[in-house]
């Protein structure tokens, strides 16, 4: 049975139809194994991150930190990864409870925004990543027309982790890249020590 709506066709046996609607796309996966950073780099390994899509997904997965009360982080780079820092302005709040029902809280968190500048931009804030071994922080990143050469780059993310104290943190991370010059490469890393493992998956939106 079809869903058809002012003459055009929705749905048909289950499926979307064709130029109804967007498509993600597999890019690459990499695969943390005590490893000092991930990077993704248009041109390297079939990663693409240019203008074939308007926005990219970066979902990472299960990262375990190989060091203890850690930041994880990333940053982008306008040369292909030869070198990261871009000035950044982004805003953070999040929320926390932990396992004895003690405390509790959801709000702003100005420790971890960046009003002008080159810093790592905490998706895990203030040393608060775990290594416990049944621990570890997972989320999504949104990065918006990376190859954009007339405005400033826009990216959005949620993070879920365990909290080095035994808290569940729920983390919202939103600002801007200002520059417009295309952006060409993404690393991901944790403030100190190696990412001991997890996946970080790259999508394209079509």
């Amino acid at each position: 049975m079809a869903l058809i709506s002012n003459g055009t066709t929705i749905f048909d046996g289950g499926s979307m139809a064709s130029g109804i609607g967007s498509a993600m796309v597999l890019i690459k996966k990499l695969t943390a194994s005590s490893s000092s950073d991930l990077q993704f780099v248009h041109g390297s390994s079939g990663v693409v991150f240019d203008s074939t899509y308007k926005e990219y997904v970066f979902v990472y997965n299960s990262i375990h930190s190989g060091t203890n009360a850690v930041e994880f982080t990333f940053q982008a780079s306008t040369d292909g990864g030869s070198s990261y820092g871009i000035t950044t302005t982004q805003t953070y709040f999040n929320a926390y409870h932990n396992e004895a029902d003690s405390g509790a809280a959801l709000g702003y968190e100005g420790v971890a925004d960046i009003p002008s500048g080159t810093d790592e931009i905490e998706l895990i804030r203030e040393n608060k990543l775990s290594s416990d071994s049944d621990h570890s922080g997972s989320g999504v990143l949104h990065i918006f027309d990376p190859a954009n050469t007339t405005f400033v780059k826009h990216y959005t993310a949620r993070t879920h982790t365990n909290h080095e104290a035994d808290y569940n943190m729920d983390s919202f991370i939103n600002g801007y890249f200002n520059t417009t010059t295309a952006i060409n490469a993404i690393r991901f890393k944790t403030s100190s020590g190696n990412i001991d493992s997890g996946t970080i998956t790259l999508y394209g939106i079509s």
